[in-house]
């Protein structure tokens, strides 16, 4: 019998002989994870086994990379993985992790429910409590805070994170709430936004978190960004990420000029309305931002340009107000209704 596939979609993988990195089309089955440089070819590029391999996740050996995974085989080969956000991430180490309990058990692959993230302590769940965090009414309040004449925007001081854990009574008391939110660093939910928590963060081994005011973090999928102090034109440009975060992930988009398809990250965001687009092999600004106030989306069955051995499948467009045409492709016809779903409530309630 063919092995049962469990989970699919886009990661950015490290090359295993350059130091490049790159976005691949990944299978995880019940004895090993197949990726392949596009969604449609038929071969892989390269094949792990899952037996007697072992998972470590957040793999920390790369200072500038956020949600990175390492998957080590038996022979001691290493294989570093990239999600887009933490959610997915946690998605694919769950999976990944029971895969190889079940080969090592003998046992077919089966997904538990009840299944629990990482725990420090034991009874907390890191995964959970980020969440909890991030809760806009309820969590951890997101600021523009003004340090060493910077702007940093969507952060908050590490002074900030201990009073929230005490008040929520996830700690009893300062010492407790520093374990946790050190946790919570490590495991990369929480990111060193300045020069003090940054210096703290490398400080050792193991991570230290900072119970101060100046010292400054972020969410590491929120739309946090620093800026020096600028003029009225680039504050404008700023409020572009000013939005919620409603749906992040991968898509393939259609080039402009070239026609050609590439792998991108894509960022929707709420208020204002726009969608942001990067090279999700890389930690740069944006490529591309598209405004989505009047947008129209709808899916599309092809592409006037696209050759079929280019694209086929899961294909919706995105109309403008200024009327610029943008095609994507989504994974699954699912994602794609996702998408399309999200976009349209941004297009009409955004600004």
């Amino acid at each position: 019998m063919e092995p049962q596939e469990i989970r699919e979609g886009y990661l950015v993988k490290k090359g295993t002989l350059l130091n490049s990195w790159s976005a691949v089309w990944v299978v995880l089955s019940e004895d090993g994870v197949d990726f392949y440089k596009k969604k449609t070819d038929r071969s892989p590029k390269g094949m792990i086994p899952l037996k007697g391999a072992t998972l470590s996740s957040p793999c920390q050996d790369f200072v500038k990379r956020m949600l990175v995974f390492k998957i080590t085989t038996e022979k001691k080969q290493d294989h570093f993985f990239q999600a887009s956000y933490v959610e997915e991430r946690e998605l694919w180490v769950k999976d990944i992790k029971r895969a190889i309990t079940c080969i090592q058990g003998g046992k077919k692959f089966a997904r538990k429910s009840t299944r629990r993230s990482i725990r420090l302590p034991e009874t907390v769940n890191l995964a959970a409590l980020y969440t909890e965090m991030k809760n806009q009414d309820e969590g951890v309040k997101e600021l523009k805070l003004e340090q060493e004449n910077r702007v940093f925007n969507h952060c908050f001081t590490g002074a900030t994170v201990i009073d929230w854990l005490i008040s929520k009574e996830k700690a009893r008391n300062r010492p407790e709430a520093l374990m946790l939110a050190t946790g919570l660093m490590n495991e990369g939910f929480l990111q060193p936004a300045g020069d003090l928590s940054k210096e703290g963060a490398e400080s050792g081994e193991q991570a230290a978190f900072l119970d101060e005011t100046k010292a400054l973090y972020y969410f590491a999928d929120s739309g946090f960004f620093c800026e020096g102090y600028s003029s009225d034109e680039d504050v404008l440009l700023k409020e572009e990420f000013r939005g919620n975060i409603i749906k992040q992930g991968c898509l393939v988009k259609q080039g402009h000029r070239r026609k050609n398809w590439k792998v991108r990250k894509f960022i929707l965001r709420d208020d204002p309305a726009y969608i942001h687009y990067y090279d999700p092999a890389k930690a740069d600004d944006p490529l591309g931002s598209i405004h989505l106030r009047g947008a129209v989306v709808t899916a599309v069955d092809y592409v006037p340009d696209a050759k079929k051995k280019d694209i086929d499948g899961n294909l919706f467009e995105i109309i403008t107000a200024d009327e610029t045409h943008y095609f994507l492709q989504a994974a699954t016809d699912q994602e794609r209704k996702e998408w399309i779903k999200a976009i349209q409530m941004v297009s009409k309630s955004g600004k």
